[in-house]
């Protein structure tokens, strides 16, 4: 009985999946996601790397909390799910300061600007709990 319902769920995953592929492929989108731990990311952040990483915007949003770490880990978090997914769809070089993550406000919905000749319609979300910040991001041209 268990063996028949796992196949079951096997065969549904797989057709599901098949659909979102199907999906993705003829509506030209692609999907990123990045987990950071805020640990290691504290331990390793410095100023060479925020000033080779974020925009000068970035950094004054970051920076207006008290706890900058936690907003410069979710901004790292999503510029590398987008990239992730821009990197599907388009194999041109992308410098991380050409992906700039802007909120809406302080601690508002993230907006995100892409350097590039190119247009793309990325939806973005970014949450944290604990130690862990996760992005995702959904990219259509």
């Amino acid at each position: 009985m268990a063996v028949s319902i796992l196949w079951m769920f096997l065969v549904m995953e797989n057709k599901l999946l098949h659909t979102v592929k199907e999906n993705l492929k003829e509506e030209k989108f692609a999907i990123g996601n990045d987990l950071v731990s805020l640990s290691e990311f504290a331990a390793s952040f410095n100023e060479l790397f925020k000033k080779k990483v974020y925009t000068q915007a970035e950094q004054t949003y970051c920076d207006a909390f008290s706890d900058p770490v936690l907003r410069y880990a979710s901004t790292w978090a999503a510029k590398e799910a987008v990239y992730k997914a821009i990197k599907q769809i388009n194999s041109q070089t992308l410098g991380w300061k050409k992906l700039e993550i802007l909120r809406n406000g302080y601690g508002g919905k993230p907006e995100v600007t892409v350097h590039l000749e190119n247009t793309y319609r990325i939806s973005l979300s970014i949450s944290h709990d604990g130690d862990y910040v996760w992005a995702v991001a959904l990219v259509k041209i």
